[in-house]
């Protein structure tokens, strides 16, 4: 069963104690909503939040994971080590990540490997830049992303992956791809999920909307039927748009 998943990603904003309040807050107005709710908070928040939260409300996530298991890797953050501090989610390959930390599909399979063998969840996130999409480029590229980062892994492994797939375009720009848009590339990367690993996979997979999802537009993009969710950038650094947009299902 396809589950509808709306995940707050702070990036790099909140200090320890903003978020600790963030959370808070965010916890006390999430009740009997039809979708999941992850908060993917800085490293630095996880084990603070997960002392705020609900557990039957609310899940924690990461916002990336190193593309080794452990060792001398000054900075980085292992998957087994946003594990233990109580987190189910990590996303992996956001548009930031790639543009300026030049991550490779090949490094963010690896990224997705570590997720799983470490009980995480990847939220695994695909998109084209504006330039691509005035190309009619816009199929290939995520075609190629999602073959590269995620076709690789086991039926098994890969129904685990939850898909964000994020017009790079319309990040933080205030420009959100249409309706008809989001549900032309949901449906596309269902279509090719079905081609590898079958229609039933192919159903049950979340597929979530980002870019410029607000309480204004999220009930009309979220109305799509391979839009699966949300995952909310400047929008979910309020505690009341967020859950707007949580509760726009």
């Amino acid at each position: 069963m396809r589950k509808l998943i709306v995940a707050g990603n702070w990036k790099m904003n909140k200090s320890l104690q903003e978020g600790i309040e963030l959370a808070k807050a965010v916890n006390e107005k999430v009740n009997g909503q039809k979708a999941l709710v992850v908060l993917c908070t800085p490293f630095i928040h996880l084990t603070e939040v997960k002392k705020v939260i609900n557990k039957s409300t609310l899940f924690l996530g990461a916002q990336n994971c190193s593309s080794k298991p452990a060792g001398a890797y000054t900075g980085e953050i292992s998957a087994s080590m946003i594990k233990s501090t109580g987190a189910d989610y990590v996303i992996i390959g956001h548009s930031e990540r790639r543009m300026y930390f030049k991550e490779t599909d090949s490094t963010l399979n690896k990224k997705v490997r570590l997720a799983l063998e470490n009980e995480l969840i990847p939220i695994y996130c695909c998109g084209e830049v504006l330039p691509e999409r005035e190309a009619d480029r816009h199929l290939d590229v995520v075609s190629r992303q999602i073959n590269e980062g995620l076709f690789s892994l086991s039926t098994k492994e890969f129904s685990k992956v939850v898909i964000a797939y994020e017009p790079v375009w319309a990040i933080g720009t205030g420009v959100n791809a249409t309706p008809g848009q989001a549900q032309e590339m949901h449906a596309y990367i269902r279509s090719l999920i079905a081609g590898k690993y079958g229609k039933e996979v192919a159903e049950d997979t979340t597929i979530q909307y980002g870019g410029s999802c607000k309480p204004s537009n999220a009930r009309e993009l979220f109305a799509n039927p391979d839009v699966d969710g949300g995952l909310i950038g400047g929008a979910s650094l309020e505690a009341e748009d967020f859950v707007a947009i949580v509760n726009s299902f």
